[in-house]
């Protein structure tokens, strides 16, 4: 089989449904039901709902999991350069054999009925997840968390909420107390939830729900500290305190997202080293990621530059990449930067005003919703940014080199751009 033969799959189930997007778990229910229930058969379930810093929890939780001996399924979107990226069975890639084996087995059970995209292949990620034995499961939130589709465990292991900002308003509603009330959603009776740095109208919102479902809380502040510590960082909850390297994933807000990991790791049981290795070991792709290899990196490399990643897209994503870029030593920051039009760009630029030397606004290659290059820089120069317009990554980057052969440069916006980047400078 070739990698095409998934991607074949793939494109039928995007015509399954005239939406992209379409909360409610009716669908889901009905399919999963047509499979047999997979959903009753997975290894104890971890799952993560939130608006930043979900990705980078799961990546250091399964990279503690993983140095305790245990394997670990782990399921996350978007992808960036391959489908395959978002279902990991037992701590390997889903191969092409069997991730068309079970999408294909999901699209005939659904018999041609209306289904999203990402509502079928997440019940295709739970029937692998079903079938192949591991010990544990880390299921990402998609959207929201009351109605995504991976909201169908009864009885996971735990829940964790990472922090709680404005994004997704058209799905989620306009204010912190809405959308914390849809994270919440994944609360469940009696299920301990681990809660990250809260907004208080958020938290409030979390706290009254966990209430209602007899969940005990374990809530950042209260249950459990972390901060930063010289060069590394601390870890205290009522088991005592952790003194470790600081992540692997860089900025502070990388702490934070640490202290979420080790706090689950711990109530599961795990030790101090499985601990260190949560914070040290962890990988996740696209989240301020130096570039250092393919055709963009060494065109940078010749010049003398650095060449940057990252795919947050909302305005908290701005305030923690502009904090990375302050910590980092001197040098001018050219940002190379698409969005989607359903993003709050001005919002996530301001951040940025003070840290960014310039911005080059350019369209994300093959997406339909891309802010246009020049709607792009007109938010950028909203906010203060000298901005102007580029036809693609390239054509920016060498525009920016031959103008500051010296210059950090950094690519970002959008976790869509991002995966066009890797696809093309892999």
């Amino acid at each position: 089989m070739t990698s095409a033969t998934s991607d074949v799959i793939l494109s039928r189930m995007m015509a399954l449904h005239p939406k992209v997007i379409d909360l409610t778990l009716d669908r889901v229910w009905r399919l999963l039901d047509a499979l047999g229930n997979p959903q009753n058969d997975l290894p104890p379930v971890i799952h993560i709902a939130g608006t930043n810093g979900k990705g980078s929890t799961q990546a250091m939780i399964r990279a503690g999991l993983e140095a305790a001996g245990h394997s670990v399924h782990a399921y996350t979107s978007p992808h960036l350069a391959r489908f395959h990226e978002r279902i990991r069975l037992a701590g390997e890639l889903i191969s092409e054999p069997d991730l068309t084996a079970y999408l294909d087995e999901c699209y005939a059970a659904n018999g041609g009925g209306d289904i999203t995209y990402f509502e079928i292949t997440t019940c295709a990620a739970i029937l692998a997840f079903a079938r192949t034995p591991a010990d544990y499961t880390l299921l990402e939130v998609g959207l929201g968390g009351r109605l995504d589709a991976t909201n169908v465990v009864d009885t996971p292991a735990l829940t964790i909420i990472t922090p709680v900002s404005m994004d997704h308003e058209a799905f989620l509603g306009n204010t912190i107390s809405a959308i914390a009330g849809e994270k919440a959603g994944i609360i469940k009776r009696r299920v301990p939830c681990i809660v990250g740095p809260q907004d208080e109208a958020g938290l409030d919102v979390i706290e009254a729900q966990a209430a209602r479902h007899g969940a005990p809380l374990l809530a950042y502040g209260q249950h459990w500290h972390a901060s930063p510590e010289r060069d590394g960082m601390i870890y205290q909850d009522e088991a005592g305190l952790l003194d470790l390297p600081r992540p692997a994933l860089p900025g502070d807000h990388q702490i934070q997202n640490a202290g979420m990991a080790l706090a689950a790791l711990r109530h599961l049981g795990c030790d101090e080293a499985a601990c260190a290795a949560a914070v040290t070991k962890a990988v996740w792709p696209a989240r301020m990621q130096r570039l250092r290899s393919g055709p963009l990196a060494e065109m940078a490399a010749q010049s003398g530059a650095e060449l940057w990643l990252d795919g947050g897209h909302n305005p908290a994503a701005g305030a923690a990449l502009a904090s990375v870029l302050h910590s980092l030593p001197k040098r001018p920051v050219h940002m190379i930067c698409g969005m989607l039009n359903t993003k709050d760009a001005r919002g996530y630029f301001a951040p940025l005003a003070d840290v960014a030397t310039s911005l080059t606004g350019i369209s994300i290659p093959g997406e339909a919703n891309t802010l246009s290059a020049s709607d792009t820089a007109e938010a950028a120069r909203d906010v203060g940014i000298a901005a102007s317009e580029g036809a693609d990554v390239t054509q920016a980057l060498a525009a920016i080199l031959a103008k500051d052969p010296q210059a950090r440069v950094l690519i970002c916006g959008s976790l869509y751009l991002a995966g066009a980047v890797l696809r093309e400078n892999g």
